[in-house]
């Protein structure tokens, strides 16, 4: 059975599309069957899987505005085990007719019906934004994955999300649960032992063991357009992404 997983946090800068297109990766390296699909206009994981505009053939646009079937906005990947649908970020931007059709909650949902049984897992990379693409992908989705950085900004996000989630709840996807709170570019300095300390507090029963540690190597492996697992899989934030798709793959045993 399909696992659908939103990246979601309505805060730039926190890990989100390099958790997304991590995890995903490394899913894929534990050999789950696994779909990445990019609903962030800024289409961010395209680089960090090596996809410049003339790989892509289609994309998440082209679903929102209904003119292609999202089989044909499958793309494959470096890794056997992952596929990916970008976000064609050019065509989201330039067309106010696909902004409009977000608004239908139901678009990505009804898009997936047909595939989501191919894959083991599917996980969207959302806008830091609480509408229009992300009402989508959490509709369609079984769960969300909340990475959070240390900080008072980061925490102000959780609890706007929190709200957000209460609405969506009552109006799109009764279900929806949280996968859990990731904390991303984790070190061992003082703000980020108080607001680890916060977050227990208020949300211990969402926060994951699995930190992701800070590390250039990732902004690296985005250049060079790899995933970090293809990059340096020895490295300490290849490891913490493993551990963090092990982490998910266990609590999502039937």
């Amino acid at each position: 059975m399909s696992k659908i997983i939103s990246v979601c946090i309505p805060k730039g800068g926190v890990g989100k599309t390099t958790t997304a297109v991590n995890l995903a990766a490394s899913l894929a390296v534990a050999e789950k069957k696994t779909l990445l699909i990019d609903v962030d206009p800024y289409g961010s994981s395209a680089l960090a899987l090596g996809f410049t505009p003339d790989k892509i053939k289609a994309g998440i646009s082209d679903i929102f505005n209904f003119s292609k079937n999202i089989t044909f906005a499958i793309h494959k990947t470096e890794l056997e085990f992952l596929e990916y649908v970008p976000s064609n970020v050019n065509s989201m931007i330039t067309d106010e007719k696909i902004s409009k059709f977000s608004d239908n909650r139901v678009i990505l949902k009804n898009a997936l019906k047909d595939i989501k049984e191919n894959y083991d897992f599917i996980i969207i990379d959302c806008p830091p934004i609480l509408r229009g693409f992300t009402t989508n992908a959490i509709t369609a989705s079984d769960s969300i994955l909340i990475p959070i950085q240390s900080g008072h900004l980061s925490l102000d996000a959780l609890d706007k999300l929190f709200g957000y989630l209460e609405w969506v709840k009552d109006v799109c996807n009764p279900a929806i649960q949280i996968e859990g709170i990731l904390l991303t570019m984790y070190e061992e300095d003082k703000v980020m032992q108080i607001s680890a300390r916060e977050l227990q507090q208020r949300y211990s029963q969402y926060l994951l063991s699995t930190k992701i540690p800070i590390t250039n190597l990732l902004n690296e492996a985005m250049f060079y357009g790899k995933p970090l697992c293809l990059y340096n899989i020895s490295s300490d934030g290849s490891e913490a992404y493993l551990k963090l798709a092990g982490e998910i793959i266990s609590k999502n045993i039937n």
